[in-house]
């Protein structure tokens, strides 16, 4: 009986710890949900353009700091920082109504860039 309990409290310590400092918790958004929404649906030209609405603009910078925390599923995790960072501070430019930041928005979202680098098969 008492290895038992002893047992049950090492595995309610270990559960803690897990749920508190072990496991990274999932991206909201996958890759393929950004790209479909974002990109192929036309959500990041319209806030680049200007003419999307502040919960558009929102959203997009939502879906990019999902995109951010994603692995790239192939090629250097600093070269998918960078790519995906600048997305998102373009993002947060364009939903802010920075100057100039539907051009740098235009200018991140530069898909043949990124596929060629992270692309995955």
């Amino acid at each position: 009986m008492r290895k038992l309990v002893v047992a049950g409290i090492v595995l309610a310590f270990g559960w803690l710890a897990v749920s508190l400092f072990g496991a990274d918790e999932a991206p909201k958004y996958k890759i393929k949900d950004v790209m479909k929404t974002c990109m192929k649906g036309g959500l990041c030209g319209k806030v680049a353009k200007g003419e999307a609405s502040a919960d558009e603009k929102k959203q997009l910078v939502e879906y990019f700091t999902a995109l951010a925390a994603n692995k790239p599923p192939k090629g250097e995790e600093e070269s998918w920082k960078a790519k995906t960072g600048a997305l998102l501070e373009a993002a947060k430019a364009a939903a802010e109504g920075k100057e100039g930041a539907g051009d740098k928005l235009k200018a991140a979202a530069n898909c043949m860039e990124c596929h060629k680098a992270h692309k995955g098969a």
